[in-house]
């Protein structure tokens, strides 16, 4: 879906002008997403596989939520609205918590598109069956839960396994710290 986006500066501040995500894409224009964590207590994080239709890294996995904020919402609105639309899951704000901003900059020559976005990120307790969810068939081809543990193995060779997108290692690294320190481990 091609939505209305607000445009920011490469510092990420607002400058007042939207633009549809594709011309966005298309010139490289700074922009804000969303993205939420889900874990649960037990010590697992929730990963979406990412849809067979989608042009950048098809049936990769990835955040459990994620999506571009649209044009006048909120960072939290934006983070509601992109759980309830992509697994079925409805949040409260009391129940999100903002652990920091990750700047994206990548290009991709199969779509021509120059993805530079602040990452919103947002972690929440998962405090439902994984099997209630409800995957977007759009966006979302599978839902799993991996152990720390297994996180960990998995993105040590995010390079070869096709697993994770072997360029966000850092970024995955900084949610599973701010995951776990929320945990208390």
């Amino acid at each position: 879906m091609d939505e209305y986006i607000d445009i920011v500066t490469s510092a990420g501040i607002a400058t007042g002008k939207t633009a549809l995500k594709s011309e966005a894409h298309k010139n490289g224009w700074y922009h804000n997403t969303i993205h939420l964590w889900l874990y649960t207590k037990a010590g697992e994080i929730l990963l979406q596989q990412r849809s067979h239709k989608k042009a950048i890294h098809p049936l990769l996995w990835d955040v459990s939520a994620a999506g571009h904020i649209d044009a006048g919402e909120t960072f939290i609105g934006a983070a509601l609205r992109e759980t309830k639309e992509e697994i079925g899951l409805e949040l409260q704000e009391s129940e999100l918590e903002k652990i920091g901003v990750f700047l994206h900059e990548s290009s991709y020559a199969n779509g021509n598109i120059q993805d530079n976005e602040f990452h919103q990120v947002y972690i929440s307790e998962l405090r439902v069956s994984i099997n209630q969810l409800k995957p977007q068939e759009d966006e979302v081809e599978a839902l799993k839960l991996v152990s720390f543990k297994q996180f960990k193995d998995l993105l040590a060779l995010s390079e070869t396994n096709n697993h994770f997108i072997p360029t966000n290692k850092s970024y995955y690294n900084f949610v599973l710290n701010a995951v776990k320190q929320k945990l208390g481990l």
